[in-house]
Order: structure tokens, then C-alpha cells, then sequence
């Protein structure tokens, strides 16, 4: 089957700029990026970031403002200040030999960074990976793991898998099934999640009088790093 996969992949990987480097410190903010947001919206806003703070130490030196910032409209904002925490750790200390020691770096994450950037013998399963080795049955080993990712990307998708289009199809136990839909993620709208968002978003233009703003999501951003109130003013933290 791998044989398969990557004579596929050969002919089918995605062009995405993170693949271009073994800096362990530019595929730690991919992996960041990409969690829970669609690459097409990460990989013009990953080179940018890289534009600016190219280092792990350009971005340990910055403020939470500034790295809030350059995070909207990516989502999940605590991912950005994780990271800047994790630019901080390692830039202070180096990198931990278990990088789930960062913040925010779970086993995948982990994973990812020591195969793409330092070449270990180790395979990230992200929920793509995990897809396409439930599905077929399959014995794939590290060097399978950009393709694993691209065809459970691109074509072996959640519910309606291409199995016309897929090189593992002929072997595949799961081959012509359709699946039921994923448990849909809680409403936006409405959410104390977007109340959140609205706020953090309205304090990024500029700093806003507390009683013009949700108090209740003003206190849960406070308490979480992201902002700051002086007096009346509320604003992004430093």
C-alpha cells in the first residue's frame, strides 16, 4: 500500500510553503496555524508571520498586542499567545527533548515537528492520517506521512470518500462506504465564544471605554492574557 500512496503523492502533493523548510521553529507555527483553520487561510498569513518575526527569538521579544494582531482572523486566538509562550520557553531555555513540555504542543504537534523539521523516525497522525489508517488497514511508516495527510485531505474526505480517485481503492476494506456526519462543534452564533471574539476584535482597533463593551467576555479575556483594563480603559495586553 505505501508504494502506492507515494507514487500518488508524487504526482499529487499540495504546494504549501511549510514544506519547504526543516526549521523547527517555522514548522512550529504551521502546525500552530493549522490546527482547527483551513490551510488556503493559513499559508499566506504562515509567510507573513515568518516575514516578521523570523525567529524564535524575534517572536519571544514581541507583545501579546502585537502577536493578537497579526492572529485575526485565524480563530482560536489562544493558539497565538501559546506560541509566543513557546517562542518564549525555548528562547530562555532551548528546546525541550519533549516538546510537549511547550505550551499549547500536544503529542500531534509533537510529532510533527520531529519528522518534518528534525527527520525522526516517528509518525504525526493528525485526524486525516487517523482517517485514511482506519479506513484501509494499512502499514504506513514515517516517510508516507505528507502523503497520509494529502489523501485524507483530498480524497479519502470524511463523509464521501473519492474512491475513484484513490490509489489504495483496490485494497481498501472500506472502499464505495459513506459516512455519517461528524458531530457537529457547538453554535457560533449567539456563543459566549463569539461575544469573545467581538470583543477581542473591537479592543484590536483601538482601546475602548469598559462600560461600552461586554463586561462578562472583557473579565474572560482579562483572566486568559489577552487584555488589560486601566482604569476605564480596556486594551490589549503588553
Amino acid at each position: 500500500m505505501e508504494q502506492a500512496l507515494l507514487a500518488w503523492y508524487g504526482e499529487h502533493a499540495r504546494d504549501l510553503p511549510w514544506r519547504e523548510t526543516r526549521d523547527p521553529y517555522a514548522i512550529l507555527v504551521s502546525e500552530f496555524m493549522l490546527q482547527q483553520t483551513q490551510v488556503a487561510r493559513v499559508a499566506p498569513r504562515y509567510l507573513a508571520w515568518l516575514e516578521r518575526w523570523p525567529t524564535v527569538e524575534a517572536l519571544a521579544d514581541t507583545s501579546v498586542a502585537d502577536v493578537i494582531r497579526q492572529w485575526e482572523g485565524l480563530g482560536y486566538n489562544r493558539r497565538a499567545l501559546n506560541l509566543r509562550l513557546a517562542a518564549q520557553h525555548i528562547a530562555g531555555q532551548g528546546w525541550p527533548e519533549d516538546l510537549t513540555e511547550l505550551p499549547g504542543v500536544g503529542r500531534y504537534t509533537a510529532d510533527a515537528v520531529a519528522r518534518f523539521a528534525l527527520e525522526l523516525d516517528v509518525l504525526p497522525v493528525d485526524t486525516n492520517v487517523r482517517r485514511v489508517l482506519d479506513r484501509t488497514g494499512g502499514r504506513f511508516g514515517p516517510d508516507a506521512a505528507h502523503a497520509l495527510m494529502d489523501l485524507g485531505a483530498t480524497v479519502c474526505l470524511a463523509r464521501i470518500p473519492r474512491c475513484g480517485e484513490c490509489p489504495l481503492s483496490e485494497r481498501c476494506p472500506s472502499r464505495g462506504r459513506r459516512f455519517p456526519p461528524l458531530r457537529k462543534q457547538s453554535r457560533f452564533e449567539g456563543s459566549f465564544r463569539q461575544r469573545r471574539a467581538q470583543t477581542l476584535r473591537l479592543v484590536t482597533e483601538r482601546p475602548r471605554l469598559l462600560d461600552r463593551l461586554d463586561g462578562e467576555a472583557v473579565e474572560a479575556l482579562r483572566k486568559d492574557g489577552f487584555l488589560s483594563i486601566h482604569g476605564d480603559l480596556v486594551q490589549l495586553a503588553k
